[in-house]
């Protein structure tokens, strides 16, 4: 019997907030295809990523706020959090509280995620993490 998509994205969570990288072998299948650039193509180096991700915010976690499944697609919004003690995307350590959101749509076969799209607001991590300074002027005059 098939695993139903949404405990595919149970698994995804659970993964993150176990900070287990190993429990990829749950739910992305050997020839996943990820659209992201921080990220490579298949199982093994989605479990670098997320090796390196978990030593750049230990202490993370992620709240998974809606879920979607639709035929062939999975589609998650989710709220990240954590504190920023290691090497994250290249950047070094600071110390500062990060909130990185995400919206993931997965393709799934036979049972596993095989494709992913994401849109982060990585613009707002690097303005938390003090790479890119605050937006200002774009207030609206009444």
């Amino acid at each position: 019997m098939a695993t139903p998509k949404h405990h595919l994205a149970d698994s995804y969570v659970e993964m993150i907030n176990t900070h287990d990288p190993d429990q990829v072998d749950r739910f992305v299948a050997e020839d996943y295809v990820n659209h992201n650039a921080f990220v490579a193509d298949g199982r093994e180096a989605n479990r670098r990523w997320w090796t390196a991700f978990f030593a750049g915010l230990p202490d993370v976690g992620v709240t998974m706020e809606d879920l979607v499944v639709s035929g062939d697609r999975v589609v998650g919004r989710f709220v990240y959090r954590g504190t920023h003690t290691g090497d994250f995307v290249g950047i070094p350590a600071s110390g500062k509280l990060v909130e990185m959101r995400s919206i993931d749509i997965w393709r799934v076969r036979d049972g596993m995620f095989v494709e992913h799209w994401d849109e982060l607001n990585l613009m707002q991590v690097f303005q938390q993490l003090g790479v890119l300074p605050p937006l200002s002027g774009l207030e609206v005059e009444a």
